[in-house]
């Protein structure tokens, strides 16, 4: 892929991720913890993850997100969060995409599930409080079924787009 190419697929991408999140924020999920979301702008990150030439790649559509995000209604508290658990998320789909034969619904589970267990301990940090560790079960179990509709979805995405 030329340079202008992957410039290009940065671009579409982040955009792509960008109105994911701003649609999610019109779906009434009846999810039982405060602030749980089904997380799908990370179809486009999954995508860039398997799609793009360089890991890197998929990063920067993922920071770019979270800035641009937080800069356009979320403020700093949410891209605290979001980077917290953005890092841990893309990390460990990096690292299971690179270094086992996980599918990219595995890989999408274990990065939601890493991404809401990131956000609480961050969360339980700031407030100063771990009395907010008790949602880990409620939000880990979350974090894979949600991961497990997003990596169904990215995998959909992969099988009609070409690469």
């Amino acid at each position: 892929m030329r340079p202008l190419q992957r410039i290009t697929h940065i671009a579409i991408l982040t955009a792509l991720s960008l109105i994911l999140f701003v649609l999610e924020g019109f779906l009434p999920l009846p999810l039982p913890v405060p602030g749980a979301k089904l997380g799908l702008a990370a179809v486009a990150t999954l995508v860039a993850l398997y799609r793009l030439p360089y890991i890197r790649d998929a990063g920067t559509v993922l920071a770019l997100r979270i800035l641009l995000a937080s800069f356009f209604g979320g403020g700093p508290a949410a891209m605290l969060y979001s980077l917290a658990g953005g890092a841990a998320s893309f990390l460990s789909m990096a690292l299971l995409k690179k270094y086992t034969g996980l599918s990219v619904i595995g890989i999408s589970a274990a990065g939601g599930f890493l991404h809401n267990i990131s956000q609480l301990l961050v969360a339980a940090a700031v407030m100063e409080t771990t009395a907010l560790l008790s949602y880990a079960p409620v939000l880990g179990v979350i974090g894979i079924l949600t991961g497990v509709c997003i990596g169904t979805a990215a995998r959909f995405v992969l099988q009609k787009v070409p690469g």
